[in-house]
Order: structure tokens, then sequence, then C-alpha cells
């Protein structure tokens, strides 16, 4: 079987420095807010291009803590209107509404599937303050325009990087591009602890030290409470496994841009449509998202065929449950994607002959209708 996604043999990649990095962590009797969690979060700065990177619990609470951190700023205040991707995973909106913050869905582009900047003037408001663009499936979303957009109307720029660590755009990576940037360590991202992990990365001093302090209970200082926090911490074990897989990132990141490049020039099924070239462009593929309108028969096909896929993800936003209030809005965009999408194996320990097998399989589906 091609394993989707085989995190075992990624952690295998760099088995015994993890092991040598968490055994001086256990050995060391400091497991929070400590020296490793110092260590990374300086590495992971630098590595980003940003002054200041504050370590929390996971990506959701990154995205979470950096509008919160704007209100107790006096930037945001309930009900104003962050634009976001209508395709994004349900965390990105979470985090909006959460705040007491009103998403603005916006359409992305079928060619790129990245919130479409074109869209994005028509739908800002008086009460628009933020426009949060995300990563999606390892490739940036930012682009002159939404800079421009941003400068001009005074809006903030919030990067869900969850999806794009090693990501790059006219020589800076994704997560300097905006004032803000969350960061999610999901075992199953590009850069992965062994377990729930994120970050924040800002230049700018004040949010960040808000950062640190709301996912401190609020405290800046011991037993003195500024504000009404939570307890969101980057814990030592974690931030120490991330220490170590951070140096070897952007080769990984290479291995998966070359099996995309194989993936976008030896699939030719016409059942299927796969991106171009273009779209390898400035993309550390996260994902790899093949399009079909037999996706879900072409899953079943490669299961049987004894490879893996996924689906990122089945059931786009507006159309969940928690958010039913919004199941009439029409975005046949987003809609299509998520119907349509089917992610191949791109792990940077995916082989050679794996990825020849997928590509053969592919181009040798037939499906059951036209």
């Amino acid at each position: 079987m091609i394993k989707y996604l085989d995190l075992k043999d990624i952690t295998a990649l760099h088995k015994d420095e993890i092991n040598a990095a968490v055994t001086r962590v256990v050995n060391g009797g400091w497991y929070l807010q400590g020296a490793a969690n110092d260590d990374f979060c300086q590495k992971f700065a630098a590595y980003i291009g940003t002054r200041h990177c504050v370590g929390c619990g996971n990506g959701l609470d990154a995205l979470t803590l950096i509008l919160r951190a704007y209100k107790e700023m006096g930037v945001l205040k309930d009900g104003d209107e962050v634009i976001v991707p209508a395709n994004t995973y349900i965390a990105t909106i979470l985090a909006i509404t959460g705040n007491r913050l009103k998403p603005v869905l916006v359409e992305p582009r079928w060619d790129t599937f990245q919130i479409d900047d074109s869209l994005i003037e028509q739908a800002i408001t008086p009460r628009t303050r933020a426009i949060m663009i995300v990563h999606l499936y390892g490739r940036c979303a930012y682009t002159e325009l939404i800079g421009d957009i941003c400068r001009r109307h005074n809006l903030k720029l919030i990067e869900d990087n969850a999806q794009a660590h090693g990501c790059t755009h006219g020589g800076r990576r994704t997560g300097s591009l905006g004032d803000a940037a969350a960061h999610s360590f999901y075992p199953g991202k590009n850069l992965g602890a062994l377990g729930d992990a994120g970050a924040v990365t800002t230049d700018d001093a004040e949010l960040a030290e808000m950062v640190r302090s709301l996912g401190n209970y609020g405290s800046e200082r011991k037993y003195v409470f500024s504000h009404i926090g939570v307890n969101s911490r980057l814990d030592e074990i974690q931030a120490a496994v991330l220490a170590v897989k951070l140096p070897y990132l952007d080769h990984e990141n290479e291995r998966r841009r070359g099996h995309a490049l194989y993936y976008i020039r030896y699939i030719n099924n016409p059942a299927v449509s796969v991106p171009t070239e273009d779209y390898w462009q400035e993309n550390v593929f996260h994902i790899f998202p093949l399009m079909s309108p037999h996706r879900d028969e072409l899953m079943q096909y490669l299961q049987d065929n004894g490879v893996q896929t996924a689906i990122h993800y089945p059931i786009p936003p507006h159309k969940q449950q928690a958010y039913a209030a919004w199941s009439a809005m029409s975005l046949p965009i987003t809609e299509r994607i998520h119907r349509e999408e089917l992610s191949l194996p791109i792990s940077p320990t995916l082989t050679d002959g794996e990825r020849q097998k997928v590509v053969e399989l592919i181009n040798g589906f037939v499906p059951s209708r036209v």
C-alpha cells in the first residue's frame, strides 16, 4: 500500500536527533516556557524572516490569539468584518466567529484555489478591518494587489500559514508577508511536531507581547493578570522536535515539489485535471490537488489498487451544520472544488517508483460514466 502520508517514516528520517532532543528535555526537568521554546521560536522567526515568534498550543489558537490580540489593542471590535477565502479549512472561520467577528467569504480562483484578489475590493464595507489570506495546499495566496488593497483601505493582513511552511514570494517567506501570521505544526504539516503545536510570527512587538500574554492566562508576569487569557503554550518537547526538523524543511519541500512536477507533467487522463506548471511556482505542496467530476470513483479505484488518497475538504464551511445560517449561500467555485478535489500522496518519503505507480494507475482509470 502506498500511504497518503506515513508519519512513522517521516519521523524516522530524524529519529536519532529527535530522540536525543526529547531526552535532553526530559532529563532537564523543565517542560514549559523554557530553553527549548526560546530556541525554536528564535530559529523559526529567523527562518520566516520576522522579528518575533510566539509559540502556542496549535494552529487554531494561533489564529484566534492574533484576532483576540488585535481586539485587546483596540484595532478590532465585536462585529467587525474579516475577508477570508470561502474554500478554507474551517479553523480559519472558527477563529473569526470565535472572536465575535464576521467572516466575509470570497470565492477562490479555479486555477490557483487561492482567494480571488479581483473579488476582494467589492467585498469591502465600512466594517471591514482585515483580510485573512490562507496559503491553501501550500501555495502562496499573497498578491501585490492584495497588499495594495490593504494599504489603500487601511486593513490588517493576516496570514494563515498552516499549510505553507517554507513557501516564498519575491524572496520573502509566507508568514512574513502580512502584519501577522498563524502557523500550525500539526504532525502532518510540512513542518510537523509529534502532537499539536502552533506559533504566531510578526514584526509587531506590541502584538507579539499581547499574543504571549493572552496565551499564558493573560499574564505578563507571574500571578499578575492584565487580560482574560487562555492556556495555549508550546511545550518544550514539541519545541525541541520542531527545532530538529526545521533545518531539513527546505530539502523536504523540494522533494514534494519534485513529486508535484512529475504529476503535473505525466498525468494525462482526460477524466481528471491537474494544476499547471504555473501553479507549481511559489508552492511547497503540502497537498497536491487533483480535480475530477469522478472523484469518489477514482478514490475507490486507487484504494483498490493500493494507493491511499485524501480529500481536502469534502464539505465547505458554508455548508457545515455549525454554520447552518449560511447554507443558502451560493459559492459555485468553492462548492466545485470541495466536490472534485482529491489529494495524491506527496510526502518527502514517497519514492520515485511509488509516484510512477500513482501516475500509471491514474492514467489507466476509466470512469463508469461519462
